[in-house]
Protein backbone atom coordinates (compact mmCIF):
# COMPACT_ATOMS: atom_id res chain seq x y z
CA UNK A 1 0.00 0.00 0.00
CA UNK A 2 1.46 3.40 -0.87
CA UNK A 3 0.91 5.65 1.86
CA UNK A 4 0.63 9.42 1.54
CA UNK A 5 0.35 12.31 4.53
CA UNK A 6 -1.83 15.40 3.83
CA UNK A 7 -1.78 17.82 6.50
CA UNK A 8 -4.89 20.39 6.73
CA UNK A 9 -3.15 23.52 8.35
CA UNK A 10 -0.76 22.48 7.08
CA UNK A 11 1.32 26.03 7.77
CA UNK A 12 0.26 26.31 11.81
CA UNK A 13 1.81 26.03 14.97
CA UNK A 14 1.04 22.38 15.39
CA UNK A 15 2.73 21.55 11.83
CA UNK A 16 5.50 23.57 12.52
CA UNK A 17 6.00 22.74 16.00
CA UNK A 18 5.57 19.36 16.02
CA UNK A 19 4.83 17.27 12.79
CA UNK A 20 7.34 18.50 11.03
CA UNK A 21 10.14 17.57 13.65
CA UNK A 22 8.23 14.17 14.12
CA UNK A 23 8.37 13.62 10.59
CA UNK A 24 12.32 14.28 10.45
CA UNK A 25 13.20 11.94 13.04
CA UNK A 26 11.77 9.33 11.05
CA UNK A 27 13.24 10.51 8.29
CA UNK A 28 16.37 10.41 10.13
CA UNK A 29 15.41 6.47 11.82
CA UNK A 30 14.87 5.43 8.32
CA UNK A 31 11.40 5.11 9.14
CA UNK A 32 9.59 6.81 6.05
CA UNK A 33 8.42 4.85 2.87
CA UNK A 34 10.97 5.77 0.38
CA UNK A 35 7.87 7.27 -1.40
CA UNK A 36 6.27 8.64 0.93
CA UNK A 37 4.58 12.35 -0.06
CA UNK A 38 3.67 14.83 2.24
CA UNK A 39 1.05 17.57 0.79
CA UNK A 40 0.37 20.42 3.32
CA UNK A 41 -3.07 22.62 2.99
CA UNK A 42 -3.39 26.13 4.46
CA UNK A 43 -5.28 29.15 3.24
CA UNK A 44 -2.19 31.64 2.13
CA UNK A 45 -0.94 31.27 -1.50
CA UNK A 46 2.35 29.82 -1.46
CA UNK A 47 4.67 28.05 -4.13
CA UNK A 48 6.09 24.65 -3.44
CA UNK A 49 9.16 26.29 -2.56
CA UNK A 50 8.11 28.69 -0.48
CA UNK A 51 6.40 26.28 1.71
CA UNK A 52 9.62 24.32 1.84
CA UNK A 53 11.82 27.54 3.02
CA UNK A 54 8.85 27.70 5.90
CA UNK A 55 9.32 24.60 6.88
CA UNK A 56 13.20 24.53 6.75
CA UNK A 57 13.17 27.31 9.40
CA UNK A 58 10.82 25.32 11.27
CA UNK A 59 12.49 22.33 11.73
CA UNK A 60 15.62 24.31 11.88
CA UNK A 61 14.20 25.71 14.86
CA UNK A 62 12.20 22.98 16.32
CA UNK A 63 14.48 19.95 14.89
CA UNK A 64 18.03 20.80 15.65
CA UNK A 65 19.23 17.52 16.74
CA UNK A 66 17.80 15.88 14.39
CA UNK A 67 21.27 15.71 11.44
CA UNK A 68 20.34 18.49 9.01
CA UNK A 69 20.46 16.02 5.87
CA UNK A 70 17.45 14.26 7.13
CA UNK A 71 16.01 17.49 7.43
CA UNK A 72 16.67 18.10 4.14
CA UNK A 73 15.64 14.66 2.53
CA UNK A 74 12.23 15.27 4.64
CA UNK A 75 11.77 18.89 3.31
CA UNK A 76 12.33 17.41 -0.16
CA UNK A 77 9.26 15.61 0.44
CA UNK A 78 6.95 18.88 0.88
CA UNK A 79 4.86 19.91 -1.45
CA UNK A 80 2.18 22.62 -0.79
CA UNK A 81 -1.91 23.07 -1.92
CA UNK A 82 -3.67 26.73 -1.38
CA UNK A 83 -7.40 25.67 -0.13
CA UNK A 84 -10.19 26.07 2.53
CA UNK A 85 -10.46 22.67 4.69
CA UNK A 86 -13.86 23.23 4.71
CA UNK A 87 -14.69 23.20 0.69
CA UNK A 88 -14.60 19.44 -0.95
CA UNK A 89 -13.16 20.91 -4.19
CA UNK A 90 -10.28 21.97 -2.72
CA UNK A 91 -9.36 18.81 -0.43
CA UNK A 92 -10.19 16.83 -3.75
CA UNK A 93 -7.70 18.46 -5.50
CA UNK A 94 -5.45 17.96 -2.61
CA UNK A 95 -6.20 14.24 -2.33
CA UNK A 96 -5.06 14.05 -6.04
CA UNK A 97 -1.82 15.19 -5.43
CA UNK A 98 -1.25 12.91 -2.56
CA UNK A 99 -2.20 9.92 -4.06
CA UNK A 100 -2.24 6.81 -2.74
CA UNK A 101 -4.11 5.97 0.50
CA UNK A 102 -3.48 9.12 2.78
CA UNK A 103 -3.47 9.51 6.26
CA UNK A 104 -5.67 12.88 6.37
CA UNK A 105 -4.19 15.15 9.48
CA UNK A 106 -6.73 17.35 10.80
CA UNK A 107 -4.32 20.01 12.12
CA UNK A 108 -6.65 22.04 13.21
CA UNK A 109 -8.87 24.23 15.44
CA UNK A 110 -11.57 21.96 17.00
CA UNK A 111 -14.42 24.27 16.07
CA UNK A 112 -13.98 23.51 12.53
CA UNK A 113 -13.71 19.43 12.83
CA UNK A 114 -16.96 19.06 11.54
CA UNK A 115 -17.47 21.04 8.59
CA UNK A 116 -13.89 19.77 7.63
CA UNK A 117 -14.93 15.85 8.00
CA UNK A 118 -18.26 16.99 6.21
CA UNK A 119 -16.64 18.24 3.00
CA UNK A 120 -14.03 15.17 3.21
CA UNK A 121 -17.17 13.32 2.64
CA UNK A 122 -18.37 15.31 -0.06
CA UNK A 123 -14.85 15.18 -1.72
CA UNK A 124 -14.73 11.18 -1.31
CA UNK A 125 -11.79 9.69 -0.24
CA UNK A 126 -9.40 6.89 -1.59
CA UNK A 127 -9.32 3.58 -0.59
CA UNK A 128 -7.32 2.58 2.96
CA UNK A 129 -7.22 6.08 4.26
CA UNK A 130 -6.43 7.16 7.50
CA UNK A 131 -7.97 9.62 9.30
CA UNK A 132 -5.98 11.57 12.39
CA UNK A 133 -7.87 14.35 14.37
CA UNK A 134 -6.28 16.32 17.48
CA UNK A 135 -7.11 16.61 21.17
CA UNK A 136 -9.99 18.16 22.19
CA UNK A 137 -12.61 15.59 20.39
CA UNK A 138 -15.06 18.10 20.08
CA UNK A 139 -16.32 20.61 23.06
CA UNK A 140 -18.90 18.14 24.41
CA UNK A 141 -19.91 14.76 24.54
CA UNK A 142 -23.41 15.63 21.94
CA UNK A 143 -20.42 17.30 19.97
CA UNK A 144 -18.20 14.19 20.34
CA UNK A 145 -20.94 11.91 19.09
CA UNK A 146 -21.81 13.96 16.02
CA UNK A 147 -17.99 14.26 15.06
CA UNK A 148 -18.02 10.12 15.42
CA UNK A 149 -21.10 9.38 13.54
CA UNK A 150 -19.36 11.44 10.38
CA UNK A 151 -16.22 9.76 11.07
CA UNK A 152 -18.03 6.27 11.23
CA UNK A 153 -19.76 7.18 7.53
CA UNK A 154 -16.50 8.09 6.37
CA UNK A 155 -13.80 5.36 6.99
CA UNK A 156 -14.13 2.38 9.73
CA UNK A 157 -13.25 2.70 13.17
CA UNK A 158 -9.62 0.95 13.25
CA UNK A 159 -8.98 3.81 10.76
CA UNK A 160 -9.62 6.43 13.12
CA UNK A 161 -6.84 7.88 15.18
CA UNK A 162 -7.71 10.59 17.54
CA UNK A 163 -4.24 11.42 18.89
CA UNK A 164 -3.39 12.35 22.35
CA UNK A 165 0.46 12.38 22.49
CA UNK A 166 0.38 11.59 25.96
CA UNK A 167 -0.18 8.05 25.67
CA UNK A 168 3.19 8.01 23.32
CA UNK A 169 4.87 9.76 26.26
CA UNK A 170 7.64 7.09 27.83
CA UNK A 171 6.62 7.57 31.23
CA UNK A 172 3.06 6.72 30.16
CA UNK A 173 3.92 3.68 28.05
CA UNK A 174 6.07 2.70 30.97
CA UNK A 175 2.95 2.06 32.84
CA UNK A 176 2.01 -1.20 30.94
CA UNK A 177 5.41 -2.67 31.56
CA UNK A 178 5.82 -1.83 34.75
CA UNK A 179 2.74 -3.19 35.62
CA UNK A 180 1.80 -6.48 33.23
CA UNK A 181 5.84 -7.62 33.16
CA UNK A 182 6.30 -7.53 36.84
CA UNK A 183 4.82 -9.82 39.48
CA UNK A 184 5.59 -7.51 42.28
CA UNK A 185 2.86 -5.17 41.41
CA UNK A 186 -0.18 -6.77 40.04
CA UNK A 187 -1.27 -8.37 43.34
CA UNK A 188 -1.26 -5.33 45.33
CA UNK A 189 -2.36 -2.92 42.45
CA UNK A 190 -6.16 -2.70 43.93
CA UNK A 191 -8.21 -0.87 46.30
CA UNK A 192 -7.20 -3.55 48.99
CA UNK A 193 -3.36 -1.93 49.20
CA UNK A 194 -3.93 1.61 47.52
CA UNK A 195 -4.75 4.66 49.46
CA UNK A 196 -4.94 6.80 46.59
CA UNK A 197 -3.56 8.00 43.23
CA UNK A 198 -2.69 11.20 42.39
CA UNK A 199 -2.54 12.01 38.39
CA UNK A 200 -0.55 16.02 38.41
CA UNK A 201 0.59 18.03 35.77
CA UNK A 202 1.79 21.49 36.92
CA UNK A 203 3.45 23.84 34.48
CA UNK A 204 5.01 26.81 35.47
CA UNK A 205 5.03 27.71 31.96
CA UNK A 206 1.50 30.42 31.41
CA UNK A 207 -0.25 31.12 28.15
CA UNK A 208 3.06 31.58 26.43
CA UNK A 209 0.55 33.10 23.08
CA UNK A 210 -1.90 30.52 23.18
CA UNK A 211 -5.04 32.84 24.13
CA UNK A 212 -6.38 31.96 20.44
CA UNK A 213 -6.73 27.95 21.63
CA UNK A 214 -6.83 28.35 25.42
CA UNK A 215 -9.10 31.08 26.42
CA UNK A 216 -12.15 29.13 24.67
CA UNK A 217 -10.84 25.67 26.37
CA UNK A 218 -9.61 26.21 29.78
CA UNK A 219 -7.61 23.83 32.18
CA UNK A 220 -10.03 21.18 31.90
CA UNK A 221 -10.86 20.77 28.36
CA UNK A 222 -7.49 21.30 27.81
CA UNK A 223 -5.94 18.85 29.90
CA UNK A 224 -8.33 16.65 32.33
CA UNK A 225 -10.97 15.57 30.17
CA UNK A 226 -8.18 13.42 27.87
CA UNK A 227 -4.43 13.51 28.99
CA UNK A 228 -5.11 13.16 32.36
CA UNK A 229 -8.02 10.55 32.43
CA UNK A 230 -6.39 8.46 29.42
CA UNK A 231 -3.53 7.96 32.18
CA UNK A 232 -6.29 6.76 34.85
CA UNK A 233 -7.13 5.17 32.38
CA UNK A 234 -4.13 3.09 32.18
CA UNK A 235 -3.61 2.91 35.30
CA UNK A 236 -6.89 1.62 36.65
CA UNK A 237 -7.45 -0.67 33.73
CA UNK A 238 -7.69 -4.57 33.94
CA UNK A 239 -4.87 -6.63 32.45
CA UNK A 240 -5.25 -6.58 28.43
CA UNK A 241 -5.42 -10.25 26.47
CA UNK A 242 -2.37 -8.25 24.20
CA UNK A 243 -0.94 -5.09 24.19
CA UNK A 244 -2.88 -3.74 20.37
CA UNK A 245 -5.69 -1.55 19.58
CA UNK A 246 -8.45 -3.48 20.28
CA UNK A 247 -7.45 -5.10 23.94
CA UNK A 248 -6.33 -1.71 25.07
CA UNK A 249 -9.29 0.38 23.93
CA UNK A 250 -11.28 -2.10 25.61
CA UNK A 251 -9.78 -2.27 28.78
CA UNK A 252 -9.73 1.34 29.00
CA UNK A 253 -13.34 2.05 27.87
CA UNK A 254 -14.46 -0.28 30.83
CA UNK A 255 -12.49 1.60 33.46
CA UNK A 256 -14.10 5.40 32.04
CA UNK A 257 -17.56 3.37 31.85
CA UNK A 258 -17.28 2.76 35.72
CA UNK A 259 -15.79 6.64 36.18
CA UNK A 260 -18.11 8.75 38.95
CA UNK A 261 -18.19 12.34 39.07
CA UNK A 262 -17.99 14.39 42.08
CA UNK A 263 -21.17 13.95 43.56
CA UNK A 264 -20.31 17.70 45.69
CA UNK A 265 -18.99 19.78 43.16
CA UNK A 266 -18.22 22.46 45.71
CA UNK A 267 -16.26 19.82 47.58
CA UNK A 268 -14.49 17.93 45.55
CA UNK A 269 -13.29 20.48 42.38
CA UNK A 270 -11.54 23.51 41.82
CA UNK A 271 -11.03 26.40 39.41
CA UNK A 272 -8.96 28.85 39.19
CA UNK A 273 -7.16 31.23 37.04
CA UNK A 274 -4.07 33.33 37.85
CA UNK A 275 -2.91 36.89 38.62
CA UNK A 276 0.17 38.83 38.14
CA UNK A 277 3.32 37.33 39.93
CA UNK A 278 6.87 36.30 39.13
CA UNK A 279 7.62 32.81 37.74
CA UNK A 280 11.30 31.57 37.17
CA UNK A 281 12.57 35.47 37.26
CA UNK A 282 10.06 36.04 34.70
CA UNK A 283 7.17 38.71 35.34
CA UNK A 284 3.90 37.62 34.39
CA UNK A 285 0.77 40.08 34.20
CA UNK A 286 -2.48 38.85 35.55
CA UNK A 287 -4.28 36.03 33.14
CA UNK A 288 -7.23 38.24 31.91
CA UNK A 289 -4.78 40.80 30.43
CA UNK A 290 -3.02 38.71 28.47
CA UNK A 291 -2.84 39.28 24.75
CA UNK A 292 -5.96 37.94 23.42
CA UNK A 293 -7.86 36.20 26.87
CA UNK A 294 -11.68 37.53 26.99
CA UNK A 295 -12.00 38.53 30.74
CA UNK A 296 -16.11 37.89 30.71
CA UNK A 297 -15.26 33.95 29.70
CA UNK A 298 -14.42 33.39 33.06
CA UNK A 299 -11.43 30.53 31.92
CA UNK A 300 -9.88 28.96 34.20
CA UNK A 301 -6.00 28.23 34.21
CA UNK A 302 -6.19 25.72 37.07
CA UNK A 303 -8.85 22.54 37.40
CA UNK A 304 -8.77 19.41 40.29
CA UNK A 305 -11.48 17.14 41.06
CA UNK A 306 -11.57 13.69 42.49
CA UNK A 307 -13.35 10.94 40.84
CA UNK A 308 -14.26 7.34 41.94
CA UNK A 309 -13.70 3.87 39.91
CA UNK A 310 -16.80 2.13 40.99
CA UNK A 311 -15.64 -1.69 40.37
CA UNK A 312 -14.15 -4.43 42.08
CA UNK A 313 -10.92 -3.86 41.75
CA UNK A 314 -11.13 -0.25 42.68
CA UNK A 315 -13.97 0.76 44.90
CA UNK A 316 -13.44 3.24 47.10
CA UNK A 317 -9.88 4.34 46.63
CA UNK A 318 -9.64 8.31 45.16
CA UNK A 319 -8.28 9.62 42.05
CA UNK A 320 -7.43 13.09 42.08
CA UNK A 321 -6.35 15.20 38.77
CA UNK A 322 -4.89 18.15 38.62
CA UNK A 323 -3.07 20.62 36.49
CA UNK A 324 -2.22 24.09 36.39
CA UNK A 325 -0.59 26.87 34.54
CA UNK A 326 1.60 29.86 35.69
CA UNK A 327 2.59 27.52 39.26
CA UNK A 328 5.76 28.01 41.28
CA UNK A 329 7.12 24.78 39.89
CA UNK A 330 6.90 21.66 37.23
CA UNK A 331 5.25 18.53 39.22
CA UNK A 332 4.29 16.50 36.34
CA UNK A 333 3.52 12.72 37.68
CA UNK A 334 1.82 9.33 38.77
CA UNK A 335 1.84 8.71 42.47
CA UNK A 336 0.55 5.56 43.42
CA UNK A 337 -0.24 6.23 47.48
CA UNK A 338 -0.06 2.48 49.19
CA UNK A 339 -1.78 1.95 52.44
CA UNK A 340 0.64 2.05 55.43
CA UNK A 341 1.40 -1.35 57.27
CA UNK A 342 -1.29 -2.59 59.72
CA UNK A 343 1.52 -2.42 62.85
CA UNK A 344 4.85 -0.99 63.33
CA UNK A 345 6.94 -3.13 65.81
CA UNK A 346 9.52 -0.09 65.84
CA UNK A 347 8.66 2.20 69.09
CA UNK A 348 7.79 5.51 68.06
CA UNK A 349 8.00 5.29 64.76
CA UNK A 350 4.89 6.47 62.33
CA UNK A 351 4.05 4.61 59.64
CA UNK A 352 4.26 6.37 56.09
CA UNK A 353 3.17 4.46 53.30
CA UNK A 354 5.14 3.24 50.11
CA UNK A 355 4.36 5.94 47.17
CA UNK A 356 5.02 4.60 43.63
CA UNK A 357 6.15 8.19 41.53
CA UNK A 358 5.78 7.57 37.60
CA UNK A 359 7.98 10.85 37.13
CA UNK A 360 7.27 13.13 33.21
CA UNK A 361 10.20 15.65 31.82
CA UNK A 362 12.58 14.13 32.90
CA UNK A 363 11.06 10.94 32.72
CA UNK A 364 11.49 8.61 35.68
CA UNK A 365 10.90 6.24 38.13
CA UNK A 366 10.67 6.54 41.85
CA UNK A 367 9.50 4.26 44.67
CA UNK A 368 9.63 5.63 48.71
CA UNK A 369 10.44 3.49 50.79
CA UNK A 370 10.80 2.47 54.63
CA UNK A 371 14.17 1.60 55.55
CA UNK A 372 16.36 0.57 58.59
CA UNK A 373 18.29 3.93 59.54
CA UNK A 374 22.13 4.23 59.22
CA UNK A 375 22.59 5.70 62.92
CA UNK A 376 20.25 3.17 64.72
CA UNK A 377 19.12 -0.18 63.15
CA UNK A 378 15.85 0.14 64.89
CA UNK A 379 15.08 3.79 63.94
CA UNK A 380 12.91 3.75 60.24
CA UNK A 381 14.85 6.10 57.64
CA UNK A 382 12.26 7.21 54.22
CA UNK A 383 14.52 6.48 51.66
CA UNK A 384 13.80 6.67 47.56
CA UNK A 385 14.57 4.43 45.37
CA UNK A 386 14.92 6.48 41.66
CA UNK A 387 15.83 5.42 38.46
CA UNK A 388 16.03 8.25 35.19
CA UNK A 389 14.58 6.67 31.78
CA UNK A 390 16.90 6.64 28.76
CA UNK A 391 15.36 9.59 26.58
CA UNK A 392 13.09 8.17 23.95
CA UNK A 393 14.43 7.82 20.21
CA UNK A 394 11.58 9.43 18.89
CA UNK A 395 9.30 12.21 19.95
CA UNK A 396 5.80 11.47 21.19
CA UNK A 397 4.42 13.08 17.75
CA UNK A 398 7.53 11.08 16.10
CA UNK A 399 6.21 7.91 17.58
CA UNK A 400 2.09 9.06 16.32
CA UNK A 401 2.72 9.49 12.96
CA UNK A 402 4.75 5.97 12.84
CA UNK A 403 1.65 4.16 13.96
CA UNK A 404 -0.39 6.53 11.73
CA UNK A 405 1.87 5.69 8.50
CA UNK A 406 1.81 2.05 9.20
CA UNK A 407 -1.73 1.83 9.78
CA UNK A 408 -1.89 0.85 13.56
CA UNK A 409 -4.12 2.49 16.10
CA UNK A 410 -2.60 1.15 18.97
CA UNK A 411 -2.02 4.77 20.90
CA UNK A 412 -5.19 6.05 19.46
CA UNK A 413 -8.39 6.95 21.81
CA UNK A 414 -11.62 5.12 20.90
CA UNK A 415 -14.40 6.42 19.75
CA UNK A 416 -16.48 4.97 23.31
CA UNK A 417 -13.17 6.60 25.26
CA UNK A 418 -13.79 10.22 23.63
CA UNK A 419 -17.69 9.59 24.68
CA UNK A 420 -17.15 8.64 28.03
CA UNK A 421 -14.63 10.77 28.49
CA UNK A 422 -16.85 14.01 28.06
CA UNK A 423 -19.76 11.99 29.94
CA UNK A 424 -17.33 12.16 32.67
CA UNK A 425 -16.35 16.09 33.04
CA UNK A 426 -19.67 17.25 31.53
CA UNK A 427 -21.37 17.44 34.90
CA UNK A 428 -18.19 19.46 36.36
CA UNK A 429 -18.68 21.75 32.89
CA UNK A 430 -22.02 22.09 33.95
CA UNK A 431 -21.32 23.00 37.62
CA UNK A 432 -18.56 25.32 36.88
CA UNK A 433 -20.74 27.90 33.97
CA UNK A 434 -23.48 27.97 36.68
CA UNK A 435 -21.04 29.19 39.14
CA UNK A 436 -22.23 26.50 41.87
CA UNK A 437 -18.01 26.34 42.19
CA UNK A 438 -16.25 29.49 42.68
CA UNK A 439 -14.42 31.05 40.29
CA UNK A 440 -10.60 31.37 42.65
CA UNK A 441 -7.38 33.27 41.87
CA UNK A 442 -3.83 32.61 42.55
CA UNK A 443 -0.86 34.50 41.85
CA UNK A 444 1.76 33.16 39.46
CA UNK A 445 4.61 31.28 40.81
CA UNK A 446 2.43 30.62 43.63
CA UNK A 447 1.44 26.38 44.97
CA UNK A 448 -2.16 27.41 43.31
CA UNK A 449 -5.10 28.60 45.02
CA UNK A 450 -6.43 28.13 48.88
CA UNK A 451 -9.41 26.49 48.91
CA UNK A 452 -11.56 28.88 51.26
CA UNK A 453 -12.58 27.77 54.60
Amino acid sequence: MTRSLVVLGGTGDLAGRLLLPGLAELEDAGKLPDDLVVVAVGTRDRSDEDYRGWARDRLAEHADRVPETARDALVARLSFEQGDVTRPEDLRRALDRAGGSPVVYLALPNTIFLPTLEALEEAGLPDGTVIAVEKPFGRDLADARRLNEVLHRLVPEDRVFRTDHFLAMQTVLNILGLRFANRLFEPVWNAAHVERVEIVFDESLGLEGRAGYYDSAGALRDMLQNHLLQQLALIAMEPPTAIDARSLSARKADVLRAVRPPADMARHTVRARYTAGTVDGRDLPDYVDEDGVQPDRGTETYAEYTVTVENWRWAGVPFWLRTGKALGSDRQEIAIHFKPVPHLPFGGSEPQPDVLRLRFDPDGIALELNLNGADDPFELERRSLDMALAPQRLSAYGLLLQEMLTGRATLSISDVEAEESWRIVEPILAAWAADDVPLLEYPAGSDGPSRPV
